[in-house]
């Protein structure tokens, strides 16, 4: 089965920093280079969509500071990044509570997202006031109150009705799910769309994660046997005819 979807939890950013003794937005800075180089890899690899965990719906709890310069490095990279990522044949969208945001950044992500490049070699999506509890409880409600208006039958109601509620519902369900930094969690990021998926620990900083690196879980994860609740003979059975 190919590979179609790979999420990532971007993890490492301020220890990286710490390490260099420099501010923690320091590494959040020299995050935004590992985001390029996993793009990039994921065009050459001819995977067609990526989900990266940017801002957590916890992360608001972090030092004002901190959180208003992520803020602030968000708008510069949508400025900068945009029109390269559009050459490149990067298609972006956004999924989260993007209400708690500025006025100016909503508009600047609904303006993005409205960006089509000539050709779409690559589906990112960028989770930012994000989380899976939300996204589960957002989708329950939109339901309900289709229910509830008659707009959907309760009684045809099952895993495909309910995904079209969750915000990825025009995706496929993620592959391949790494985290980067050492932690060993998976911190409430997409929770119903990882249910089968691949999960890779991998104790690089997120600065310090590149194409490389991203190589090498891909040739990992082909090696791999995803069964789905099947046998090993079943599915090489399935192979064989």
């Amino acid at each position: 089965m190919s590979l179609k979807h790979i999420a990532i939890i971007m993890d490492g950013n301020g220890r990286w920093a710490t390490q260099r003794k420099r501010p923690r937005t320091f590494g959040h800075q020299a995050g935004v280079k590992a985001v390029r180089a996993v793009i990039e890899s994921c065009v050459e690899l001819n995977i067609p969509h990526l989900t990266l965990f940017a801002f957590s719906s916890e992360n608001w709890s972090r030092p004002e500071k901190e959180v208003k310069r992520l803020m602030d490095l968000f708008m510069r990279s949508l400025n900068k990044e945009t029109p390269e990522l559009l050459k490149q044949g990067v298609k972006q969208n956004f999924i989260g509570d993007l209400s708690r945001f500025s006025d100016k950044l909503q508009n600047k992500m609904t303006e993005v997202a409205s960006l089509q490049p000539i050709q779409t070699k690559l589906n990112l999506t960028i989770a930012v006031n994000y989380g899976g509890r939300w996204d589960m409880l957002q989708a329950a409600r939109q339901l309900a109150r289709d229910v509830k208006s008659n707009l959907v039958d309760e009684a045809s109601i099952d895993e495909k009705r309910l995904n079209d509620y969750f915000s990825l519902a025009n995706k496929p369900q993620v592959d391949l799910l790494i985290r980067t930094g050492g932690e060993h969690r998976i911190s409430n990021f997409l929770l119903w769309q990882i249910a089968y998926a691949e999960i890779f620990f991998d104790d690089t900083l997120w600065p310090d994660f590149d194409g490389q690196n991203l190589t090498q879980i891909v040739t990992e994860f082909n090696r791999r046997e995803r069964r789905f609740g099947q046998t090993s003979q079943q599915i090489k059975e399935q192979k064989d005819a």
